[in-house]
C-alpha cells in the first residue's frame, strides 16, 4: 500500500478517534461516570473487533508463536488505552472537544518524537532532526494558536 493512502487511512483513524471521543464523552456526562463510559466503549470495541476477526482472512499465529508473545503484551496496552480514553472522556466536556484533542495531539507527538527518536518499542528508529523539530514546533505553536480564546 503505498504512503498516500497509508496518510489518508491515518487521518480517517484520527477522524474517527475524535468521533469516538466526542460520543463517547457524551455518554460518560449523560452516565455521571466517564470510566463506566469507558467500560461500554470497550464492551462495544471487543464485539466489533471480534466480529472484524470473524470476516476478515483466516491468518492466526499458532500456539508456539502465542507463546513467544511477552506477557506484558498482553496488558499494558490496554492499560493505557483505558487510562487515555477515560481521560478524553473526563476532559472533553470541561474543556471541549477541540481543546482536548489538540492537547492530546500534541502529548502524543511529543512522546511519539521521543520514542521514535530511541527506537522505543521495537519500532523503526526515527532520529530527531532539524525538520522534525521545526515541525513539532510548528504544530505546537498551531495547538497554542487553537487554544488561545
Amino acid at each position: 500500500m503505498n504512503s498516500y493512502i497509508l496518510s489518508l487511512l491515518a487521518l480517517l483513524g484520527g477522524v474517527f478517534l475524535a468521533m469516538q471521543g466526542a460520543l463517547n464523552a457524551q455518554l460518560g456526562e449523560l452516565l455521571k461516570h466517564p470510566l463506566l463510559a469507558a467500560v461500554i466503549a470497550f464492551f462495544c470495541s471487543t464485539l466489533f473487533a471480534f466480529l472484524f476477526v470473524l470476516i476478515s482472512p483466516n491468518n492466526y499465529p499458532s500456539w508456539s508463536e502465542i507463546q513467544k508473545i511477552p506477557s506484558y503484551l498482553w496488558f499494558t496496552g490496554g492499560l493505557f488505552s483505558v487510562l487515555g480514553i477515560s481521560l478524553y472522556y473526563y476532559t472533553i466536556p470541561k474543556l471541549g472537544l477541540s481543546t482536548m484533542i489538540s492537547f492530546g495531539l500534541s502529548g502524543q507527538l511529543l512522546f511519539s518524537l521521543v520514542a521514535g527518536h530511541f527506537g522505543w518499542f521495537n519500532l523503526p528508529v526515527e532520529p530527531l532532526n532539524i525538520r522534525r523539530t521545526i515541525g513539532a514546533t510548528a504544530m505546537i505553536i498551531g495547538i497554542l494558536f487553537i487554544n488561545t480564546k
